[in-house]
């Protein structure tokens, strides 16, 4: 009988040796290269190099050393064909049964802040998919590992059966091909964004699993969380969480909402979420202060909500955010105090983010049947506007802080939104209604008496008068939108007869 043989040429050195000790022990012949044949000779594993196999020494600094008949003839040969075991014989070939192998490290190189083109291209692994990929077409004979965490499974079975189940080496090619091809996608993003090419004719994007959810937004529907593997550092899918229950699909959505809000602050901020839109967004000076003008929003919608902040939770923040039911805490940190305080609620989650990495650009990508959309993110921001005062008269010092925190606001906001606020805080939102005048009047009632001397905010412009009508009745004294409406005339002309600043910005943020 003859003697079997596996390939081994790793990266991730993780239980190779006792992997491939195990298999020498289980009668094994081991094929390897490079620094994995150096790694198992140091521990005592027998090896025989890929070249003594070739009889072809490895050529152009390692490129080429497994892409060869003798290995590739082993991997892809079907051993109960009697055609392709006579060519064997012919050509002195032997078949190989286990393959290990993992690549070159793309991901790790590219990750790097000052890797170089060349040093992306030189880690693009060639003869290790090559590999792959021939013994995963072949998993009816050929055992083929990419993950150390399968070693135990595969010796197991060698052990027990003599050798590994079939449906064992389906699932492992698999996953060999789910490998490869978050590889090459990996590949391909770099290659794409070093051409700039904005729209290519194929896009392929590429998530780890982070966790599996016990359901998705309903307990029917099964669910999980997947990461980008070079995603950005500022986002849910990187956050650390200290305390708290797992968590769940919509905790994962909302919480990327409250992140997406908070990152509009430079000074001490808090924001409520709920059902991904804010409920209360304040300011301050400390983060207390911050949180008091956020709870005063909407102390209603907040119970049960997703809190963010961007400055440290401190012991006198964390008193005020005991004392109601939250689902969710993210800041860049907490006191030691704080900490303490909070974890006394068995299930409040609570999560820090390195909040000195928000700078990122990424794509946007939301699924549809049968399709996805892809999109630039929205990081279009008050700085980058042309605001124009189109009434007659001007924003005062109180209210033009009033618009730009609704303007920062109103961006997150599902439409039709309409964010009512003074300087410190909102007073009233409307969000996701089908005409904006609705979204208006949402607002309104909620901020009730506050809405009088108040700003407000709308993601698009009017087509009417009708809002800045409803602004006016209940003593709205300044508004900020976009413009660009063919009756535009009709709204300044409405604020001016009732002695409203308004402001165009020349830039909307619908957001479905």
């Amino acid at each position: 009988m003859n003697r079997k043989r596996a390939l081994i040429s790793v990266s991730d050195k993780n239980g190779v040796v006792e992997f491939a000790r195990g298999l020498t022990q289980l009668g094994f012949e081991i094929i390897s290269t490079g620094g994995t044949k150096k790694s198992l000779l140091d521990n005592g594993v027998p090896v025989i190099g890929v070249s003594d196999v070739t009889d072809f020494p490895e050529i152009l600094e390692g490129r080429v050393k497994t892409l060869h008949p003798f290995i590739h003839g082993g991997l892809l040969a079907k051993q109960d064909d009697k055609g392709h075991q006579q060519q064997l014989a012919e050509h002195g070939i032997t078949p190989i049964d286990v393959v290990c192998v993992n690549l070159y490290p793309f991901k790790e190189t590219i990750s790097k802040p000052d890797v170089t083109v060349e040093d992306a291209i030189e880690n693009i692994d060639i003869g290790g998919p090559t590999m792959l990929r021939a013994s995963a077409k072949n998993h009816e004979y050929v055992t083929v590992v990419v993950d150390p965490a399968d070693y135990g499974t595969i010796l197991t079975e060698l052990q027990q059966n003599g050798e590994t189940e079939k449906a064992t080496r389906r699932r492992l090619a698999a996953k060999v091909f789910r490998h490869t091809a978050a590889y090459d996608a990996l590949i391909s993003q770099f290659m794409t964004d070093l051409v700039q090419e904005e729209a290519p004719e194929n896009v392929t994007f590429t998530y780890e699993l982070t966790q599996s959810l016990r359901y998705g937004e309903n307990p029917h529907q099964q669910a999980a969380f997947y990461s980008k593997p070079l995603g950005s550092q500022f986002s849910i899918a990187r956050a650390k969480q200290l305390h708290g229950k797992e968590l769940s699909y919509n905790n994962i959505n909302d919480a990327d909402a409250a992140l997406q809000i908070i990152k509009e602050f430079q000074e001490p901020a808090a924001v409520a979420v709920k059902h991904m839109n804010p409920c209360g967004v304040g300011t301050g000076e400390t983060a207390f202060t911050a949180f008091e003008k956020a709870f005063e929003a909407d102390p209603v919608s907040i119970f049960g909500g997703i809190i963010a902040f961007n400055r440290e939770v401190d012991e006198n923040t964390a008193h005020k955010l005991h004392e109601i039911f939250l689902e969710i805490i993210i800041a860049p940190s907490f006191s030691p105090e704080a900490l303490s305080i909070l974890q006394s609620k068995k299930n409040l989650r609570l999560l820090t983010i390195p909040f000195e990495k928000q700078i990122v650009t990424e794509k946007k990508v939301v699924s549809v049947q049968g399709g996805l959309l892809v999109q630039e993110e929205d990081y279009f921001t008050l700085a980058d506007a042309e605001l124009q005062v189109v009434t007659k008269r001007q924003p005062t010092e109180e209210e033009w802080k009033a618009l730009k925190l609704g303007w920062k606001v109103v961006k997150h906001v599902k439409s039709n939104a309409i964010v009512l606020t003074n300087e410190v805080r909102t007073i009233g939102i409307g969000a996701g209604q089908m005409n904006r005048v609705g979204a208006a009047k949402i607002a309104l009632e909620q901020a009730a008496e506050k809405a009088n001397g108040a700003a407000m905010a709308s993601d698009a412009f009017f087509p009417m008068d009708d809002t800045v009508e409803a602004a006016a009745k209940a003593g709205i004294t300044a508004i900020i939108q976009p413009g660009g409406s063919i009756r535009d005339v009709d709204s300044i002309k409405k604020a001016d007869e009732y002695g409203i600043t308004m402001v165009f910005t020349g830039i909307r943020h619908f957001k479905h």
